[in-house]
């Protein structure tokens, strides 16, 4: 089973978050060579990764650190229990402010000059390094896929998995693919036949919203777009629309901000859906605060994506992550990708102990991590190298919803929320 690919959700995320801060406060290459083919003694220096976060990025707020503060959290579990066979590991962050200039110094800096094993939970931004990191070989273990980066080079392996031959091209031909999984479950489990998509006239967001509609398109929905004006948009009339339209669903190619005043507006208007679908961006403990003045919209939003929900706490995984992070002020689901980014890492290096834990084992382990879960926390993973681009995919996801007073509740079991859905091309 393959999750769907969520590149282009998290590459529209990213867009939207930079796009938001361009208005300020109106809304929130050279080759390296390294022979690491020598097995490093047991008593040498502490095992080094390195983490890139665009920390201080244009977005601001913190809006990328959340992979980040899991593998932190992750790592600090680790070393207070011995390590890795005895070595402690010792994270070197570097913030790489959310531009490319930025990003190709700290591939420099962790890379050739700290020497790290690999990179773990890259968050970036601008991923410009990433060319830099696939020729030095050093394996870059569970990044979010903001950009194309991991759908395009050898030895990056994202959160998510890919199918892509990642042979210094783009998925295939430039092309990249995802399901329809997510429309067919509220199809299936809630029968909804109307969505609404809304976006921005700003052409990241406005491009965003056209896959959607595809993706709707595909799977038999009426489709209802709403477009508002970035500078000064109207979410009254949009939410008044939405009720006249009869919409169930609603989809969105809109920032967090806006987001929340949309939400706002249906409560004033009297706007009833069934979800107001989200990503995994989103998906955070603020919710309560956020949407403070939209009660009956903040109870319908509902997140789907490829890890198992934050709130989740019957789970042993999950359960673990939260008890190392109780300290947080907040929690999401990007912390828990990141705690399980780390602890691939970890079961990657595990398996080199006896050899020695090199660049080139810790890559190869990851070759073979085939179906990898991080103890329950992720869906399968895969990494396949295919010659052609899928045209039809079982795909599970992840599901949750927003409750007062419980958090984020599942929906259903991850592993089991599955369909056979089309797979659809789009450029990134």
């Amino acid at each position: 089973m393959r999750r769907r690919s969520r590149a282009a959700e998290a590459l529209a995320a990213a867009l939207l978050l930079a796009l938001s801060a361009a208005c300020g406060s109106r809304l929130p290459e050279s080759d390296f060579e390294h022979d690491d083919r020598t097995p490093v003694p047991r008593d040498a220096a502490p095992l080094r990764v390195g983490i890139i976060a665009s920390a201080t990025s244009p977005v601001g707020g913190g809006a990328f650190t959340g992979p980040r503060d899991g593998a932190v959290a992750w790592f600090d579990r680790l070393n207070a229990r011995g390590g890795i066979d005895g070595r402690r590991v010792e994270v070197r962050l570097c913030d790489d402010g959310g531009s490319g200039v930025g990003n190709n110094e700290c591939v420099h800096r962790l890379v050739e000059e700290d020497e790290v094993v690999a990179l773990v939970a890259t968050t970036a931004l601008d991923y410009a390094g990433a060319s830099r990191v696939s020729r030095a070989r050093v394996p870059d273990i569970g990044g979010q896929p903001l950009g194309s980066a991991y759908d395009t080079y050898p030895h990056l392996y994202g959160i998510y998995g890919s199918l892509a031959p990642r042979d210094g091209t783009t998925g295939w031909d430039g092309e990249l693919y995802g399901g329809t999984e997510v429309y067919r479950y509220f199809k299936r489990e809630h029968g909804a036949r109307t969505a609404a998509v809304v976006s921005y006239n700003q052409s990241a967001s406005a491009a965003y919203a056209r896959l959607v509609e595809r993706g709707l398109r595909a799977e038999g929905y009426k489709v209802v777009t709403e477009q508002v004006d970035f500078a000064l948009p109207n979410f009254r009339a949009v939410a008044a629309d939405l009720k006249e339209q009869g919409a169930d669903l609603v989809f969105d190619a809109i920032d967090s901000h806006g987001n929340a005043r949309l939400c706002q507006a249906m409560d004033e208007v009297g706007a009833r859906v069934t979800a107001k679908v989200t990503n995994v961006q989103n998906w955070t403990s603020t919710v309560a605060e956020a949407y403070k003045d939209a009660p009956r919209c903040r109870n319908a939003l509902w997140a789907t994506g490829s890890s198992r929900n934050f709130d989740d706490t019957g789970h042993p995984a999950v359960r673990e992550f939260r008890a190392a992070t109780k300290d947080l002020k907040t929690h999401s689901q990007w912390q828990l990708e990141g705690w399980a980014a780390a602890r691939w890492f970890t079961d990657a290096a595990r398996s080199c102990a006896r050899t020695g834990i090199t660049r080139a084992c810790v890559d190869a382990s990851m070759n073979r991590s085939q179906g990898y879960t991080a103890g329950g926390l992720l869906l399968p993973v895969r990494f396949e190298r295919r010659p052609e681009p899928p045209r039809t995919s079982r795909t599970c996801l992840s599901v949750a919803r927003w409750q007062d007073g419980e958090g984020w509740v599942s929906q259903g079991d991850m592993n089991r929320t599955c369909f056979d859905v089309p797979q659809l091309a789009y450029e990134p």
